[in-house]
């Protein structure tokens, strides 16, 4: 209980900032659910005269706003952007300009950590650490020189920021209420399923804060790479990682953010805009696992000309049937084969069968014929899966958090791609890559293996065949036993459904009450 009240004082906290940030000042009342016009009035008083002036959207503070709420806000924010299914796309282009910088702490803190992950001094580890080059939500990054068989080499050491999982886990859990609050007042909440994103945001972070599973990562990305001319991934050092430090080789390169700087040493930007909209869809495509966080500062040129990338904590897999379903509907777009895009959605289970193949290829038809009015460097790929997925809606079609990953980052890829050359010409440029993952899966070859698969699930269901059986007719037993003898609860059990159900009802009454009293509190502060 005074945990939950600790959580709704907090959630009153991040509440009053954000209003005082104007962010809720352009929300329209009329579209609000009737429990939250209440609340929403208030928001809008709160708003400082300055979050409006000159006319701009409240929305353009929301970045400023939760970057003061803390690095657990930025990374939920950050994790929102890539669900305009959940915020809209109007809070989608608002968060997108959210940036995961934190002021660093100190080196001594991080050497601390270093020390403990390892058991050992410093001295016995690192040659040499330096002050932190780059520091975020969850950890900071600091170059290191470690001590080799023929010299020295020098390393990145990212470091966990301290006490941020017990942070992560309060706020998380701030959320958690928030979430369950808003699935039982607000009805129409629950379509949106607030939990489930908290559930997905807690894996991911959790995830983000085990440097190992990061170290994990970027070794699985390397293998896949291994082979590709224009694009590496730094070596993960795995005697010097841990939970809370990653180790791995230094990186020597220009980051791709600095234009200016590629643009004086030489460098192709017009080849390396290709090779950041391809590479991205080779290993979409080609190895259904790709980093899903292609910022520029994430991004380097070496000497070479090759991409080199950082960061794994954000990755996405898509496995054989949404990569399938991704190339037939960029291919059926460029060969303006509509009936084909429809009929990936329904083969792939997307689209309920309620609805019909042919109403889907119109709407998706006008998608794609103003696409093929414009010039080929005027199209947005981006934009064309963004639309397709509005139309989707319309058609049932659930949310798949894969796809929707995948999209944003295409949007940040695309992006990318022509600040380095605002020419370039998305649809040449995947082309090559789209129609080679097809003729390699979806041609004769690509039916082979089909066939190889098939046989392989087919022998596995056989061989599982006697246990299913068997666990399908124990399950009929107890249910004819349930039927015959009823369910039974003991006294006990009775006593505690009802102490529950007298607890959450005041709960819910008591917390609207603490919410609008913190405010108040706040306000007169």
């Amino acid at each position: 209980m005074l945990t939950s009240f600790g959580s709704l004082f907090r959630l009153a906290r991040a509440g009053f900032v954000l209003a005082r940030a104007g962010v809720f000042s352009d929300v329209d009342p009329a579209i609000a659910p009737p429990p939250a016009r209440l609340p929403l009035a208030f928001a809008k008083l709160l708003a400082r005269p300055a979050a409006r002036r000159g006319g701009r959207s409240g929305l353009n503070n929301l970045p400023a706003a939760i970057t003061a709420l803390g690095p657990s806000y930025v990374k939920l924010g950050q994790f929102l952007a890539t669900r305009p299914d959940v915020v809209g796309a109007d809070v989608v282009r608002s968060l997108e300009a959210l940036q995961d910088r934190m002021a660093p702490f100190p080196r001594d803190v991080a050497i601390a950590t270093i020390e403990r992950a390892f058991g050992r001094p410093l001295a016995e580890t690192f040659v040499f650490l330096s002050e932190p080059v780059a520091a975020a939500s969850i950890a900071q990054v600091h170059r290191g020189r470690i001590k080799t068989g023929d010299g020295e080499r020098d390393v990145a050491v990212k470091v966990l920021r301290p006490g941020v999982e017990r942070r992560f886990r309060r706020d998380l859990g701030d959320m958690y209420v928030a979430a369950r609050l808003a699935e039982r007042f607000v009805p129409d909440a629950r379509r949106l399923k607030p939990v489930e994103v908290i559930d997905t945001l807690a894996r991911s972070v959790k995830m983000e804060m085990d440097f190992r599973l990061e170290a994990a990562a970027a070794s699985e990305f390397a293998e896949n790479v291994a082979n590709d001319d224009d694009f590496r991934v730094p070596k993960v050092d795995w005697d010097l990682t841990a939970k809370e430090v990653l180790t791995l080789e230094w990186v020597d390169g220009l980051p791709l953010s600095d234009i200016a700087a590629l643009a004086a040493r030489g460098d192709d930007l017009q080849r390396l805009g290709r090779i950041v909209i391809q590479s991205f869809l080779r290993h979409a495509m080609r190895d259904g696992f790709f980093h899903a966080d292609m910022h520029p500062g994430n991004l380097f040129v070496d000497s070479e000309q090759r991409l080199i990338a950082v960061d794994f904590g954000i990755m996405g897999r898509l496995d054989f049937k949404e990569r399938r379903f991704l190339a037939e509907i960029l291919y059926g777009f460029i060969e303006r084969d509509y009936r084909r895009v429809a009929e990936v959605h329904f083969e792939a289970g997307y689209v309920p069968r309620t609805h019909r193949v042919e109403d889907f290829a119109q709407a998706i038809r006008a998608i794609g014929e103003p696409i093929h009015a414009r010039t080929a460097d005027q199209i947005s790929m981006a934009k064309l899966l963004t639309l397709l997925f509005e139309i989707t809606g319309l058609f049932d079609m659930k949310t798949r958090t894969e796809l929707v990953l995948l999209q944003k980052t295409m949007v940040v890829v695309e992006g990318v791609g022509r600040t380095l050359d605002p020419k370039l010409n998305m649809w040449a440029t995947a082309e090559p890559v789209v129609r080679s993952w097809i003729e390699q899966n979806l041609g004769p070859a690509g039916k082979l293996q089909d066939a190889g698969r098939a046989a392989q699930a087919l022998g596995k269901f056989a061989a599982a065949l006697p246990a299913t059986l068997i666990r399908a007719e124990n399950i009929l037993l107890r249910l004819e036993d349930a039927a015959e003898e009823g369910l039974a609860f003991s006294d006990q059990a009775i006593e505690r459904f009802g102490e529950a159900a007298a607890r959450s009802a005041r709960l819910g009454h008591i917390a609207l009450w603490i919410i609008a009293g913190a405010a108040l509190l706040l306000l007169l502060r």
